[in-house]
């Protein structure tokens, strides 16, 4: 069966070597054997109509709900950008999403042969575990998005493929209603610098030395998928 890099549809994940043995390893399926739906819903809820190009953050929540009675362990919502306009690059969104002990981890994006823009909630420079969603219970992950100054006024829509991270592969595990939103052009102020443009959406030093082209640590090396089997 061929690959093709993840987009909105995607089955398997394959993600690049974690150093210091914190790879999963052997981590248990949240799909059972004989389901045909996916164990995990994914809803975005309470984001902004609109982002100002060099503007602060908007805020937005992932709510993650397990239908099975089994824990899901190593949870990575993938978030997938669609612009109408096809200009949106790789640079310009700043996303963070925040672990359950509150700490802000920023999201690389990376474009796709399919003008998408694809970013996975696994810092592995912090070495990320992913989420855990008990057996029947809902877990509600804070998201916050700005986009820098030089991105041109868009229509983007925002889903989420959720996917359970194990050993080197990843399942499918779960996709996200579309979240539409309006960037609006920011005349003028094209004139600040990267590190101005950070400091003024509140964008930390990790993001800072990621988007000067540092490479964190153990991130992911490339993202690809296989569609889920019937």
């Amino acid at each position: 069966m061929g690959y093709v890099v993840l987009g909105v549809v995607a089955g398997v994940v394959v993600w690049g070597a974690v150093p210091g043995g914190a790879e999963h390893v052997g981590l248990p399926s949240c799909a059972g054997a004989g389901d045909r739906g996916f164990p995990l819903t994914a809803h975005i809820r309470g984001g902004p109509e609109a982002y100002d190009a060099g503007g602060g953050f908007g805020g937005w929540e992932l709510e993650l709900s397990n239908t099975t009675g089994r824990t899901c362990t190593g949870v990575h919502p993938v978030v997938v950008l669609v612009d109408e306009e096809r200009k949106l690059k790789p640079s310009q969104p700043r996303l963070e999403f925040y672990d359950p002990a509150g700490r802000p981890h920023p999201v690389r994006f990376e474009a796709t042969d399919a003008d998408e823009l694809v970013g996975a909630f696994a810092d592995d420079g912090e070495r990320f575990p992913g989420f855990t969603v008990g057996p029947r219970a809902t877990l509600t992950v804070k998201v916050r998005l700005a986009v820098t100054s030089d991105a041109v006024p868009n229509h983007v829509t925002a889903t989420a493929a959720v996917v359970q991270r194990r050993d080197g592969d990843g399942d499918w595990v779960g996709q996200s209603d579309g979240y539409r939103f309006r960037v609006d052009g920011a005349p003028g102020r094209d004139g600040f610098s990267l590190a101005e443009e950070l400091a003024r959406t509140g964008t930390g030093p990790q993001v800072l030395a990621l988007a000067a082209g540092a490479v964190l640590t153990g991130a992911l090396a490339v993202l690809f998928a296989r569609r889920r089997r019937g």
